[in-house]
């Protein structure tokens, strides 16, 4: 059976909705849009549905060079260009990050809506963010994702877990960028290279997994499942682990129905 790539996703705001895509722009960064832009509180900490998560309730939409946010009643809609020029030296975890401000008045909406105050900035260039990857040995340009520029899931480890549950689950839980029909559960884990279209990828490891995928996306309510259950099988070191963390080594443009070449 030949991998097929199913579903795209792109995440613009960390840790807010994502938005599935038909064709995407791979870059050393992520894919084109993928999270540029998060959330930081007055001291300048990034914000994620781990201690918030009604931000799974903000749902961007990219239009005519805009980024349009829905939630609830209300839209906000900010230039994807657009940024102040005073730079903000902040952690994205271990790593040191350069982002400015997109604007005050988006700054606002956010603060309002969450009910705290907080800013929402982007990373603008190549190398404002790098990732020192033990794994590889070597320094990845990144975005303001949690580590990795891209994340891969194949079809039987959602269909493997999904017995397990009672309450079935949707893909969406994970947040990946990729998603590919496979023959067996976790098998993406043992991929090394692979080619999706032009583009050539390299996995780097097992994506650890955290409470976030807990939130159902659709209501923005934390269970105990489906960490609990994967607990039970996919633990390593105390993490646990679903899909693969990878990055490209070229950058060119993959297309939901494209095919995984080894």
């Amino acid at each position: 059976m030949n991998y097929l790539v199913t579903e795209l996703y792109i995440y613009p705001i960390k840790s807010l909705a994502g938005i599935a895509i038909q064709t995407a722009k791979a870059e050393e960064m992520g894919f084109e849009n993928d999270r540029r832009w998060m959330l930081v509180d007055e001291e300048n900490q990034f914000i994620t549905q781990r201690e918030h998560p009604n931000l799974s309730q903000f749902y961007p939409k990219i239009r005519e060079g805009k980024i349009v946010i829905s939630h609830q009643d209300e839209k906000h809609e900010f230039l994807i260009d657009e940024s102040l020029e005073e730079a903000i030296f902040l952690k994205v975890w271990d790593d040191e990050s350069k982002v400015v401000e997109v604007n005050k008045a988006t700054s606002k909406w956010f603060s309002e809506a969450l009910g705290f105050s907080c800013k929402l900035v982007k990373i603008v260039n190549k190398g404002d963010r790098k990732h020192n990857s033990s794994r590889l040995n070597q320094t990845l340009n990144v975005s303001l994702a949690d580590g990795y520029p891209y994340l891969l899931i194949g079809s039987k480890s959602l269909d493997f877990l999904n017995e397990k549950l009672e309450e079935k689950i949707t893909i969406q839980r994970f947040r990946p960028n990729i998603v590919i029909s496979s023959n067996l559960p976790h098998e993406e884990d043992f991929f090394e290279t692979f080619q999706i279209g032009n583009v050539k990828f390299q996995n780097v490891k097992p994506s650890g997994r955290c409470v976030m995928v807990n939130n159902n996306p659709t209501t923005g309510i934390l269970k105990k499942e489906p960490l609990k259950t994967l607990s039970t099988y996919r633990t390593s070191n105390n993490n646990v682990y679903f899909g693969a963390n990878i990055f490209c080594l070229n950058e060119g443009t993959i297309a939901v129905g494209d095919s995984l070449s080894f």
